[in-house]
């Protein structure tokens, strides 16, 4: 199974791990990644004015060489997901902007939404599925318990993201089981951990990040599994409490007996 692969400018950089371990996790998996020729930024936040195109032509780009590719287009980071869905969106439901980037890129091959995005957790559910995915596993978790953090951009907003319940997801709970831990649940699990805030009122991200973490250590939880390094960075630096914090995709190499490869 091959698809193309959007990594964006973290996974390059601070958030190393969550590509590595992904990418040895798919090969594992028999799934084939194939990282888009020179792909740009995605911007890291979707801007919300009905008239910016510029921080949004990235994405329209890295759509479009998946289109052209004829392939689904994985990615990994929760922002760049988040950025690359929305704006997909907006290429096939906003006709001014639709208008205003086809003007931008006359010269290109235009596009209209032509491309489905995933990200990796849904490729694993929906591709691979969660009960193959057991089946390749070589090192379970041994019921450790293990609280998912599913932060603001995977679910939200819910009608554009589809991903899962905006309330009440599941998707990383599964995927935990599917790797033989014991997923914990508990209520701050898609609440905000206060990222976008730490420069400009850290006591206050401070304050959300610490909830999130009492609360899942509070319910057992042995450890914390993300997919958004802004959150990991944010948890572990502003969250007052001493539990780890991972990235999902480092269990999941782990389990899958792949974590020491190169």
């Amino acid at each position: 199974m091959k698809f193309s692969y959007y990594p964006g400018c973290t996974l390059k950089t601070k958030a190393k791990e969550l590509d590595k371990y992904a990418r040895l996790s798919a090969e594992a998996l028999g799934i084939d990644l194939v990282e888009l020729e020179n792909w740009q930024c995605c911007g890291g936040a979707y801007s919300m004015a009905k008239d910016e195109i510029a921080s949004k032509l990235s994405s329209v780009r890295a759509l479009a060489a998946a289109k052209e590719k004829g392939q689904d287009l994985v990615t990994l980071c929760s922002a760049c997901h988040n950025v690359l869905k929305q704006v997909n969106n907006d290429m096939t439901t906003n006709e001014d902007m639709i208008n205003r980037v086809h003007n931008y890129m006359k010269d290109e091959e235009p596009y209209n939404g032509e491309t489905k995005v995933i990200h990796f957790l849904e490729l694993l559910r929906d591709v691979v599925g969660f009960d193959k995915l057991k089946e390749k596993v070589v090192n379970p978790l041994g019921g450790k318990k293990v609280a998912a953090y599913y932060g603001c951009l995977l679910l939200r907003p819910s009608k554009i993201m589809a991903m899962d319940n905006p309330e009440n997801p599941t998707i990383i709970e599964d995927f935990i089981r599917a790797i033989g831990g014991e997923p914990v649940v508990y209520p701050y699990r898609n609440e905000c951990c206060g990222g976008y805030i730490a420069l400009e009122d850290k006591n206050n991200a401070i304050k959300k990040s610490t909830l999130v973490m009492e609360s899942a250590e509070k319910n057992g939880a042995e450890e914390i599994i993300t997919a958004c390094p802004l959150c990991l960075y944010n948890l572990n630096k502003n969250g007052a409490v001493e539990l780890p914090v991972k990235y999902f995709t480092e269990l999941l190499a782990e389990a899958l007996g792949v974590k020491g490869e190169n």
